[in-house]
């Protein structure tokens, strides 16, 4: 073209340095974006972990339940006296060297037998955790997710599980049953699954109203509304996207009702209608030692001290549960 000046070989090479000379410099990184997409990528149990940790007195209580429950899974391979070996000349002795928890009327070494206790004590109240669990998770969904008349039916179920007296109902049923489990499956088994069926039943209705009130609340979420806008079933609303955002409350209330079906048990063996006498329960040794506590306050004090210890600990992780499994905490 007329009147056109073409482009010096010098001005085309400043060109582009005079461009990156106003250019603010980029620093020159390629691990940055990877850190920081590494920082941003925290699991949720690792961020539960988190938020447990700052939980002191949790953390403590943690460790000690922690240390009861190898205590009484391992002690009694390493502390290897029968528990039901008796000795007269040893009749209601103190704790000692040879005996650590003393011994009771028959000169049974207490020690033995509260770390076998234990082992059943604590098998009852998470098996009766989790009856009650799934059962009120179960019920608590099928009430959250539906309206109108099974909700209605589902919570007067509830609502007349709670009306009923547990400690009343507890003895009637075990009394009624007891023996014709104990021919099907023998004293030991037999006692443990109709405590476990029993505890566990009349132990359902806070987690089920605790689920009904999370998926009334989580069914009208964003996240929710989505997956159903793209024509997601009923059931892999509830299995993909509710029930995993509302087991965060269902942990805790499970920590909670462990310790509340270790206490029925210890009561249900403290009346005389848990197991048997020869199977040494927490319960059934302070209900043993009942009579004796003005010579040999050391039989009831150490199985005593031992379901206080581990209700007091399983409670204190249930508070650590609680605040590092809420969502509004921030760290």
């Amino acid at each position: 073209m007329v009147g056109s000046t073409p482009a010096s070989p010098t001005a085309e090479a400043e060109a582009p340095a005079a461009a990156a000379a106003v250019a603010p410099a980029a620093p020159v990184t390629p691990a940055a974006p990877a850190a920081v997409v590494a920082r941003r990528r925290v699991s949720p149990a690792l961020d539960a972990w988190r938020r447990f940790r700052r939980h002191r007195l949790a953390l403590a209580s943690a460790g000690i339940l922690a240390l009861i429950i190898l205590t009484v899974v391992l002690g009694p391979l390493l502390w290897q006296v029968p528990i039901n070996d008796i000795d007269f000349a040893a009749t209601l002795s103190p704790p000692s060297w040879q005996h650590p928890f003393g011994t009771d009327d028959l000169g049974q070494d207490l020690f033995a037998r509260v770390l076998y206790g234990g082992r059943i004590s604590l098998a009852v109240g998470l098996a009766a955790m989790l009856v009650a669990v799934i059962v009120g998770t179960i019920i608590g969904a099928l009430a959250g997710i539906s309206r109108g008349l099974l909700d209605s039916a589902l919570m007067w179920l509830t609502d007349l599980f709670l009306s009923l007296p547990q400690l009343p109902l507890l003895l009637l049923i075990i009394y009624l049953f007891r023996d014709s489990l104990k021919a099907v499956a023998g004293p030991e088994f037999g006692i443990f699954v109709l405590l476990v069926a029993v505890i566990g039943g009349f132990r359902w209705m806070p987690v089920a109203r605790l689920v009904r009130a999370q998926f009334f609340s989580l069914r009208e979420k964003e996240f929710v509304e989505a997956a159903r806008a793209l024509g997601a079933s009923t059931w892999r609303q509830v299995v993909h996207h509710m029930l995993p955002n509302a087991l965060g409350p269902v942990i805790v209330a499970g920590t909670i009702e462990v310790a509340a079906a270790i206490i029925a048990e210890s009561t249900l063996s403290f009346l005389g209608l848990g197991f048997p006498p020869d199977i040494p329960t927490w319960g059934r040794l302070l209900y043993d030692a009942k009579d004796h506590l003005d010579v040999a306050p050391h039989w009831a004090l150490f199985p005593g001290g031992a379901i206080f210890l581990t209700v007091l600990t399983i409670n204190f992780c249930g508070d650590g549960l609680r605040d590092a499994l809420d969502p509004r905490k921030v760290l």
